[in-house]
This record gives C-alpha cells, sequence and structure tokens, in this order.
C-alpha cells in the first residue's frame, strides 16, 4: 500500500497532530513486511536469544529500516527497539520528548518455524504516551493503524473491540502467571469459551481492537515494544487497556521484560481484572 492508494488516504486523513508520522510508520512497516515475506521460510541464520526467544538476520534488516529511516526524517527524535535496545536512556526515563518504539519482528520463534503469525510494530511515543502506532502483519496483508487523535483503523477502515454480553462467549488470549495466579487463571479459562495461545503479543493485542479476541491478558514478561503500538490501537478501538494489575499499562520508567497488559471491552475489563489481581 502507498501514501497514494485510497486506503492508506483514508488512514492518513484521520489523524491531524501527526499525520506525516503515521505515513512514515505505515509504509516503513509495509516496506520491512517485504522483507520479512521474502525471507519468510528461507532463513539464513538463526539465533538463540535466551532460553525461549531467537534473534534472526530479518529482526536485525528490519530494525534497522526503520532506525535509518527515522533518523533521516526526524534526526531529534530517540529510538527504541528489541534488538539495539534504546538509544537515547535520558528520553525515555524523564518521559519527555519524542521516542520511536519498535518490534522489527514480534512473533520471531514464530516466524523461524514457518508458523504465519508474526508483524512488525511500530509506535512513537511523544511526552510519554503513544500518540502513533502501526502493527503490520505481512502474511495477511493487514495493517492495524491509529493516532491518539484519531480512531483505530484496519486497512483504512475503521475498527471496534468486541462487544459480547456474556464471559462464556467470550474468546481470549491469557498469559499470567507466578505465585497464586494458576488457580485464578484456571477460572478464568472456566469463565470463556475458549483460551488461544499465539506467539506474537502486538498481534494478538490488535486482534483485540478488531474483535478477533475479546480479552487479552499477559503477565510480567512484556516490553514497551511489544505493547506500545497495539495498546494504542486497542484504546482507540474502544478497549479499556491497563496493566494486570490495574494501574497504567504504560510507563517508560518500567524495565523491560516488567510489563504487563489487560485489554478488554469496557463491559468485561473489570471482571476480568478482578479475576486475575
Amino acid at each position: 500500500m502507498t501514501a497514494d492508494s485510497p486506503a492508506s488516504g483514508r488512514i492518513f486523513g484521520r489523524s491531524v497532530a501527526f499525520d506525516s508520522e503515521l505515513r512514515l510508520a505505515i509504509d516503513l512497516a509495509h516496506e520491512a513486511g517485504l522483507i520479512q515475506m521474502e525471507r519468510y521460510e528461507h532463513l539464513e541464520q538463526i539465533e538463540a536469544k535466551g532460553p525461549r526467544d531467537v534473534v534472526t538476520e530479518v529482526d536485525h534488516l528490519c530494525e534497522g529500516l526503520v532506525m535509518r529511516a527515522v533518523q533521516e526524517r526526524y534526526p531529534a527524535d530517540s529510538f527504541y527497539a528489541e534488538e539495539i535496545g534504546e538509544v537515547a536512556a535520558s528520553a525515555l526515563l524523564a518521559g519527555s520528548g519524542r521516542v520511536w518504539i519498535v518490534d522489527p519482528l514480534d512473533g520471531t520463534v514464530n516466524y523461524a518455524n514457518g508458523i504465519p503469525f508474526f508483524c512488525i510494530s511500530i509506535a512513537l511515543v511523544a511526552d510519554g504516551r503513544p500518540v502513533v502506532g502501526v502493527v503490520h502483519d505481512p502474511t495477511r496483508s493487514e495493517t492495524f493503524a491509529a493516532a491518539i487523535d484519531g480512531p483505530a483503523l484496519r486497512n483504512g477502515e475503521p475498527i471496534r473491540v468486541g462487544d459480547k454480553e456474556l464471559l462464556e462467549d467470550l474468546v481470549v488470549t491469557l498469559a499470567v502467571g507466578g505465585r497464586g495466579t494458576v488457580r485464578k487463571r484456571h477460572e478464568a479459562i472456566k469463565a470463556i469459551r475458549a483460551h488461544r495461545s499465539m506467539g506474537s503479543a502486538a498481534l494478538t493485542l490488535s486482534y483485540v481492537a478488531c474483535g478477533r479476541f475479546d480479552i487479552y491478558a499477559q503477565g510480567a514478561g512484556l516490553s514497551a515494544w511489544d505493547v506500545a503500538a497495539a495498546g494504542l490501537i486497542a484504546e482507540r478501538a474502544g478497549a479499556t487497556v491497563t496493566s494486570l494489575d490495574g494501574s497504567p499499562w504504560f510507563d517508560l520508567a518500567r524495565p523491560a521484560k516488567k510489563w504487563s497488559c489487560l485489554a478488554a471491552s469496557p463491559r468485561h475489563h473489570a471482571a476480568m481484572l478482578e479475576m486475575l489481581k
């Protein structure tokens, strides 16, 4: 999709304050998606990054693509991404200025194993809050996007969080653990229709925004790049988004891997929060 296509025109027409940043994020997400699909199931290098995570050459290629373009267009902005870490710690910790937060390939384990559920996530944070969010799934050619002053969109069309009436009808993803949570998770799963674990936080959270999932809940283990873009998209789609303890979901002072998230329709957020706290 190019900036002149009808769908992207609908996207860009909705944001006033951050139109150019939204344009850039969408274009870069599409370029990164092309790289991902060109090398999908043809990877040359897969390295272990931790006991449960890997990194590929595609992670680095996509991250470099976004970083170079952002630095060229907005040289005063900071950049924070999964593989290179933070460039300007002062901007992050102070919660001021503009920081681009990028997960170049969310769902790397899926990608490396040929499972078609992965994405690129790009967010712009200004003065401590996300103001632009883009999540692009190249396997389905779906782009989820939002700005702080506009609606959530999928391929240019407005989306809304689901609003099913009964807990027993909900399809959710629950990734919670730790002391006392096993029983709570079990009780929550008994109360809903189905539980699915997909392997990409950003894309799953975007699915809450369009009603494919009704609830997304994950305990500590997330980082800013997992939720910065998709959390904004879910909020602009009408979801209530918090941390798993009910506190604000976005806080740049929170360390990597210490984030949690609960996103749900306003109808069910409080009940699920009570179940999982």
